[in-house]
C-alpha cells in the first residue's frame, strides 16, 4: 500500500516537473517576442484617454517610500496635479494615525510637495488594505460624488483591475494614468560598428543581455495580475 502511494506521488511529481519545464520553455520563447509587452501595454492603457478634466487624482500606494513604484507614481501624480490645478489628490496608502508624519502615505505627500503641490489639495485614504478596500473607502469619502471624474495613477499592470473596481462601486467617469517607464534607446548599449550586424557575441546581444529578462519580468507580472483579475471577478469586486 505504501509503495503504491509512493509511486502515485512520484508520478504526480514527474508530471508536475514536466509541466513546469514546458511552461518555463514557453516563457523563454515568448520572451523573444513582443507579446509580453503587448499584454502589459493593453492592461495599462485601459481608459487611458482622459475625456474631461478630473475632479480627483487617485494616487494608489505602492510599497515603501522611497521605493521605485512609489516614486514613479508620485512623479506621474504630481505632473497630473500641475496639469489639472483644480483637481484634488487622494493618496490611498495604509498607515497608522499614531505616527502619521512618519508614514509612507505622508512621504508620498512630501514627494508631491516637492513639485509644489500644497497640503490643502491632498486627502488621505489610509484604511484600505488592497485595491478593493481602498476603492470602497474612497467611495465613502466621495459618497455624493458618483459623477465626479477620477484619474487613477497606478502601475500599468494594475490599471485595468483598479479602474474596473472603481466602476463596480458606482463611479461613472474613471480614467487611468499608467506609470510606464521612460523609453531607453537600446542602440546606446552597442557600438556603432555592431549595430548593423545580424549576429553578435552573446555578451554583446541586447536581446540576451536585457530584453529577454525584461520581457520575462513582463510575463510574470501579467500572469500574476491575470490571477488577481480572476480572483476579483470571482469575488465580484469587478
Amino acid at each position: 500500500m505504501v509503495k503504491r502511494i509512493w509511486k502515485i506521488i512520484l508520478k504526480i511529481l514527474k508530471y508536475l516537473v514536466f509541466s513546469l519545464g514546458v511552461i518555463a520553455l514557453l516563457m523563454i520563447i515568448f520572451s523573444f517576442t513582443d507579446q509580453p509587452y503587448n499584454a502589459y501595454y493593453k492592461l495599462g492603457t485601459y481608459h487611458a484617454e482622459i475625456e474631461s478634466d478630473p475632479n480627483y487624482i487617485i494616487l494608489m500606494g505602492a510599497g515603501g517610500m522611497p521605493g521605485p513604484e512609489g516614486l514613479m507614481r508620485c512623479n506621474y501624480a504630481a505632473r497630473a496635479a500641475l496639469n489639472f490645478p483644480e483637481a484634488r489628490i487622494i493618496i490611498a496608502m495604509p498607515s497608522e494615525a499614531k505616527d502619521f508624519k512618519n508614514s509612507d502615505a505622508w512621504r508620498m505627500f512630501e514627494e508631491l510637495n516637492r513639485w509644489g503641490i500644497g497640503e490643502e489639495r491632498v486627502l488621505f485614504e489610509t484604511r484600505g488594505t488592497n485595491t478593493y478596500y481602498q476603492a470602497r473607502e474612497i467611495k465613502s469619502m466621495l459618497s455624493n460624488e458618483n459623477s465626479a471624474n477620477l484619474l487613477v495613477v497606478s502601475s500599468p499592470e494594475h490599471m485595468y483591475r483598479c479602474i474596473k473596481t472603481f466602476e463596480k462601486l458606482g463611479f461613472d467617469h474613471v480614467y487611468g494614468l499608467p506609470t510606464f517607464e521612460a523609453y531607453f534607446d537600446e542602440d546606446l548599449l552597442v557600438s556603432p560598428s555592431e549595430r548593423n550586424k545580424l549576429f553578435r557575441n552573446p555578451d554583446r546581444s541586447v536581446d540576451l543581455r536585457y530584453n529577454m529578462w525584461t520581457y520575462l519580468k513582463y510575463e510574470i507580472t501579467v500572469i500574476r495580475e491575470g490571477i488577481a483579475i480572476v480572483w476579483y471577478k470571482i469575488r465580484r469586486y469587478i
